[in-house]
């Protein structure tokens, strides 16, 4: 499963560092991990269960930098389902 366009629109901007971010997605909701600098990098799509978790999709972000620390290449992957 691949992250479509919409969905990496919303991960590819800056937010709060070190904070877990809640947003409502189309139908669905997410819900994202930012690091230091915050930029999201652990995602759960899907729907919010009544105890706030969210059942869906699970997915990591992954950076390859060079000795200077510019980013290489940027890809989240998919890790599985969400409970």
């Amino acid at each position: 499963m691949e992250l479509k366009e919409p969905v990496r629109k919303v991960l590819n901007k800056i937010y709060e560092p070190d904070s877990m971010i809640e947003k409502p997605f189309k139908k669905y909701h997410m819900a994202f991990k930012t690091d230091e600098l915050g930029r999201p990098i652990l995602l759960f799509l899907g729907k919010k269960e009544l105890d706030g978790r969210i059942k869906g999709e699970r997915f990591s972000r992954r950076f390859k930098t060079d000795n200077a620390g510019v980013i290489i290449k940027d890809h989240w992957e998919h890790k599985g389902k969400a409970t």
